[in-house]
């Protein structure tokens, strides 16, 4: 694992579950491939409805995406409503945007349900207009939200000063909806309390080979096999072996740093209501406090990468173009995560097989819809009905050109920072 594997949350993780790595042969009611939101949501559902199930991941829980994020707990997509409508259609495209609006709702209830310390506060988001164009794009964003019936504010850039704290931005969109998790903290405490409830957890079990047989599945890892009726892959962008389901997307990276924890005085100055918040810049960044009030900041962008130096120094100077009575706080810990991004930015739900279902594709939207498209996959599994789903099924799913796409993305990021580090945020 490298440096900038090891995140801020592991350090500050206060959940922990019992697991070990599959070491016998075992038959399940679900086979649940994954340790993320998804998968240990699925897991949770499916062993609460009484279903013997087993959830295998290849490192630890929350090793991928779900351990290395932001940490903003949003209500539905990237895309605005009429986006997701024009996808999906729109008896679909509505059940979607219903189910995802409720999905901070979702995440708190297990949270305050089974007790899990990941450090919630839900005091609603602020997505910041970055420029004019970026306030016309909260405009358009508020018009669709609140046809749709989502309870969102358009605040004036007074009303954004006085959240933020920063004079930088033109507008912002308030949603009371969402909130801020330890995101680490909040997966782990899923499979525990799956665990709990009589899912059997293995980590450092990567799947080797994944077959029907019999009208049964086998997946073998080198230490044992699992039998099982069904079985669901929530592998997302940390996808290991099994290449015959290997999901499609075009991997993003996103790092963030933080200070560490900050005066009172400094920390009374910093979104003062509790907000995490995002800006509308086409290199998005990400800014909000933690329990201990630590400022962490984070933008696209890839540590291991040769443009690294380029996002580590812009961040920097990003922070004190938002906050100048930061200039002299370091940034104390870095570190970064994929997105599996879709052209579409919709989750895709496809089969691999006779009641057996791969979702990937969150767009950076895991936290939320990773929770309630775990939870509704069990349910549609153990049911044997495709009705339960939060999406229809797609045969199949391709992106063209993913790995010249990814090198696009991360040069841009790298060159834009290396731009704005010089020359201005």
């Amino acid at each position: 694992m490298s440096d900038h594997d090891q995140s801020l949350w592991r350090k500050t993780c206060q959940e922990h579950v019992e697991s070990t790595s599959l070491s016998a042969d075992l038959t399940v009611d679900l086979a649940v491939i994954g340790g993320g939101y998804t998968g240990c949501a699925a897991a949770l559902t499916a062993a609460r409805a009484g279903a013997s199930v087993c959830l295998l991941e290849a490192q630890e829980i929350g090793h991928g995406g779900s351990g290395r994020n932001v940490g903003l707990v949003n209500a539905g997509l990237w895309l605005p409503p009429e986006d997701i409508r024009g996808y999906l259609g729109a008896n679909a495209g509505d059940r979607l945007i219903d189910l995802l609006a409720a999905a901070p709702s979702a995440v708190f209830d297990l949270i305050n349900q089974h007790g899990i310390a990941c450090d919630p506060v839900r005091k609603g988001t602020l997505h910041c207009a970055h420029s004019t164009a970026g306030s016309r794009n909260l405009q358009t964003r508020y018009a669709q939200l609140t046809a749709s019936g989502a309870p969102v504010k358009l605040l004036s850039a007074e009303q954004a000063r006085q959240r933020t704290g920063s004079a930088a931005f033109h507008e912002a969109l308030f949603d009371p909806r969402a909130g801020t998790i330890q995101p680490l903290a909040y997966v782990r405490g899923l499979a525990r309390c799956a665990t709990e409830v009589g899912a059997q957890v293995f980590t450092n079990s990567p799947v080797q080979s994944l077959k029907h047989t019999a009208g049964v599945w086998e997946l073998k890892t080198s230490s044992g096999t699992i039998r099982a009726k069904s079985v669901m892959q929530a592998t997302n962008a940390y996808h290991q072996h099994l290449q015959a389901s290997a999901p499609a997307y075009v991997p993003v990276y996103y790092f963030q740093y933080s200070t560490g924890p900050l005066s009172d005085n400094l920390r009374a100055s910093l979104l003062p209501g509790g907000e995490g918040a995002w800006d509308t810049g086409l290199i998005m960044t990400s800014f909000r406090m933690d329990s201990q009030g630590r400022l962490i900041i984070g933008a696209m962008g890839d540590l291991g990468h040769v443009g690294s130096g380029a996002h580590s120094a812009w961040i920097r100077r990003k922070m004190t173009a938002l906050y100048p009575q930061l200039a002299d706080q370091a940034l104390v810990e870095g570190w970064h995560g994929r997105i599996a991004m879709t052209s579409d930015h919709l989750p895709k739900i496809t089969r691999i097989g006779p009641n057996a279902l791969s979702v990937h594709g969150f767009s950076g939207r895991g936290i939320g819809p990773g929770t309630v498209f775990g939870r509704m996959m069990a349910e549609s599994l153990l049911a044997n009905d495709p009705a339960l789903l939060p999406v229809p099924i797609v045969s199949s799913h391709r992106e063209s050109w993913a790995g010249l796409r990814r090198a696009y993305f991360e040069t841009g990021a790298a060159l834009t920072h290396l731009i704005k580090a010089r020359f201005g945020p």
